[in-house]
């Protein structure tokens, strides 16, 4: 039995027959100690609730329960994975509650509805995490529904939300997560602590929203940063080109000949202000 008084993890993945499927991402944690670690990344979880993207077998589950979380929503869109998550929910009554769903179509804000304290903590599916976690960053309205979030990434991935202006991880992502977050990498997570090995290190990141970030339109915002990064070698004028080019840099006070990685957050925003008018 493990500290929790429910089955080993390779005990309910052998029972479920649960082989992780590369088509929906999965690479399961199975080392309690870890999943224990990821857990208290998030901070006190005491009293709170917390919504869980791709729980699998559970371990994260298990662990955010012992860790004290009041209640955890787990969305999960593999179908075989719900009879060993319902055994975790048997044995903490009325903490668990699992959503049977894609997390792409899954309306994270009205899931924390009525909740007081809500964080995200999640082990990602790898083919999914970007796109959730844009999604998260430009909810409306903000402050958002959630209070942080604690999620793993691929160590590239989470280098790149962390990235300040001038280094090479430095895009999209790094904009989005430093205009309305503080993000930081909590600690790495070696290959063969999953199942299957990934062949990549995971990390795990901590984002704790901004109160009030610069004032700009999350939407058209991202629309600036994709149109910049998107031909990052070239110089402002000519990957901003669909957008006004040379015209609008000089309406933002920006310099054409710079290039994407050089702006700071506040100069991204200044852009989409430019684009408004």
């Amino acid at each position: 039995m493990s500290p929790d008084g429910l089955p080993p993890l390779r005990e309910v993945i052998a029972r479920y027959e649960l082989a992780p499927r590369k088509s929906l991402g999965q690479n399961f944690l199975l080392d309690l100690n870890l999943t224990g670690k990821v857990a208290r990344a998030a901070g006190d979880l005491t009293g709170a609730t917390v919504i869980e993207v791709g729980p699998g077998p559970g371990g994260l589950t298990r662990a955010l329960l012992m860790g004290g979380a009041a209640k955890v929503i787990a969305v999960e869109r593999d179908e075989r994975c719900l009879a060993a998550l319902a055994e975790i929910s048997a044995h903490y009554p009325g903490r668990l509650e699992t959503v049977s769903g894609d997390a792409l179509t899954t309306d994270f804000a009205a899931l924390a509805a009525g909740h007081e304290r809500v964080l995200i903590v999640a082990n990602l599916p790898y083919n999914i995490g970007t796109e959730l976690l844009v999604g998260w960053l430009t909810a409306e309205p903000w402050p958002p529904f959630y209070e942080s979030m604690t999620l793993m990434f691929q160590r590239e991935v989470a280098e790149r939300i962390v990235a300040a202006p001038g280094s090479g991880a430095y895009g999209r992502l790094g904009v989005l997560a430093g205009w309305r977050t503080q993000a930081r990498i909590a600690f790495d997570v070696p290959p063969q602590a999953f199942t299957p090995p990934p062949k990549v290190t995971s990390s795990v990141v901590h984002l704790a929203p901004r109160p009030e970030p610069l004032p700009t339109d999350a939407r058209r915002l991202a629309r600036v940063t994709q149109s910049a990064f998107g031909q990052r070698r070239k110089m402002l004028r000519q990957s901003l080109k669909p957008l006004g080019g040379e015209a609008l840099l000089e309406k933002a006070g920006i310099d054409p000949t710079r290039r994407a990685e050089t702006l700071s957050v506040a100069e991204f925003v200044a852009l989409t202000a430019a684009l408004d008018g």
